[in-house]
């Protein structure tokens, strides 16, 4: 998203907060946490995304999770993350709506952007949510694996067993089923951004 200046130009603020759920104030905050983070560049590589997921995640491995969202984050496939792809992000993440949420947490299980979710790449994001907390919580026997945990998902999601799932089935099964949202739930990304997040 090219590179951005020190500064938000008015422009950008009226801009963002026409798209995210931030008043002016708070834009303005996010932005000089995120270039503090992020230097001169104004952008958010990959490997610096995965350093501030493991800063976070000490006692898991959180290098694939951070992967999953840095793609679902990086709008426009460039590699980078710039500070409008990561506030209009994190505005989802945080503060969006249910039904803009369930959209974005589907474009991270639809791991190659082909419109449904199949097991594997639901199992795959459940993989590195587990590997990213480690043992930090304690689940009950159908979670206690990730398979065990992808495959109750799947099932409860799958309303028309074809073996993928689709965005209205993902979101039709999250408005139905309050357990499944927290199955999907990682409460993962708000604490791990740049810019001060979790303040």
């Amino acid at each position: 998203m090219g590179k951005a200046s020190s500064k938000l130009s008015e422009d950008d603020i009226r801009e963002l907060r026409d798209k995210t759920n931030f008043s002016e104030r708070e834009l303005i905050e996010w932005h000089k946490g995120f270039m503090q983070d992020c230097g001169e560049s104004g952008e958010l590589r990959l490997d610096e995304f995965k350093k501030i997921y493991a800063s976070f995640f000490p006692a898991g491995d959180a290098t694939a999770f951070a992967e999953h969202v840095f793609r679902t984050f990086d709008h426009d496939d460039d590699g980078v993350i710039g500070f409008k792809e990561f506030i209009i992000g994190l505005s989802v993440t945080s503060r969006g709506q249910l039904e803009d949420k369930l959209k974005w947490a589907f474009k991270l299980y639809d791991l190659n952007d082909s419109g449904d979710i199949t097991r594997e790449e639901l199992l795959e994001v459940v993989k590195s949510i587990y590997a990213m907390v480690g043992r930090q919580i304690n689940l009950a026997g159908d979670e206690s694996t990730p398979q065990k945990r992808a495959e109750r998902i799947f099932e409860q999601m799958d309303s028309n067993q074809d073996g993928l799932l689709s965005l209205a089935e993902f979101i039709e099964a999250a408005r139905n089923d309050p357990s499944i949202v927290r199955l999907l739930q990682t409460d993962t990304t708000a604490h791990a951004m740049p810019g001060g997040a979790g303040n």
